[in-house]
């Protein structure tokens, strides 16, 4: 039986599913040990080529031929089409005052806004809230596991890996992706492009990258406390903050740090 067949029973299992896990479940705390360095480095190095080989001069060239008004426009489009997402998690988070607002902040950015190019719901004071299955399993209490790099995905982790699979149903992207079977794949093209309108704002960034003496540590603690705060609604509990910030060193493990980042920075500032 396939589950395209039957989407309405398919949500009202999950929605069951939410409302038993709910009962007395409590956020688990954030690990900080990174037993699967390894594997990781070697995965961030990959994708580090894909994406200077592919990705990213893709994205300079979606810059180059488009003008900042433009590409608002793509971003109001991208942002609006993927709201069922959040809206779905809303409602497995127990939330339904924002489900009740993200919905009706897609039925007016995809009516008044044109499709969603434009964005009135703002305007209106509808915000909304961005979130996704990984945080909902957060919520349930389900823990974290440890970080993870996978090819061609990025970070993640055991426990926001399967935000892929599952938000994917709930993605008109995705969806679109499914019930069509185009000439040399083209289906996908609609999310490859999303990704690179991605990657697109993402090049204002990469300044800060510069001098970072091991980029994954950075992009370990920064993905980390990102989701850290998406969990808790940017409010998250002063001592998983402090927990976070510590990562589970000592106070040599931190000095060696320092040392070695002044080391990095004195060298290229020489220009050696």
């Amino acid at each position: 039986m396939r589950l395209e067949a039957h989407p309405r029973q398919f949500r009202a299992g999950l929605a069951l599913l939410c409302a038993a896990l709910l009962a007395g479940c409590a956020i688990a705390k954030p690990r900080t040990d990174d037993p699967w360095e390894g594997f990781n480095r070697k995965m961030q190095t990959f994708n580090d080529a894909a994406d200077q080989a592919v990705i990213r001069p893709l994205a300079l060239t979606y810059r180059k031929v488009t003008t900042p008004g433009m590409r608002r426009l793509v971003d109001n489009f991208f942002a609006n089409i993927k709201l069922p997402i959040s809206i779905v998690n809303s409602v497995l988070q127990g939330k339904p005052g924002a489900a009740a607002e993200n919905t009706a902040r897609f039925a007016v950015n995809s009516t008044v806004g044109f499709v969603g190019l434009f964005d009135p719901a703002s305007e209106m004071n509808l915000r909304g809230e961005i979130t996704d299955f990984g945080v909902t399993l957060a919520r349930w209490g389900v823990p974290e596991g440890p970080y993870l790099v996978l090819p061609l995905v990025g970070p993640t982790t055991p426990r926001d890996v399967w935000r892929l699979p599952v938000d994917n149903w709930f993605d008109p992207l995705g969806w679109y992706q499914r019930e069509h079977d185009l000439a040399f794949h083209a289906e996908y093209l609609p999310n490859f492009f999303y990704l690179v309108t991605l990657r697109s704002r993402g090049l204002d960034a990469e300044s800060l990258m510069q001098g970072v003496y091991d980029p994954y540590i950075f992009y370990r603690d920064a993905y980390r406390q990102r989701r850290l705060y998406e969990i808790y609604n940017g409010e998250p509990p002063p001592d998983l903050i402090e927990q976070m910030q510590r990562q589970g060193t000592d106070e040599e493990d931190i000095d060696a740090l320092l040392d070695e980042q002044r080391a990095y920075e004195k060298k290229h500032k020489s220009g050696e």
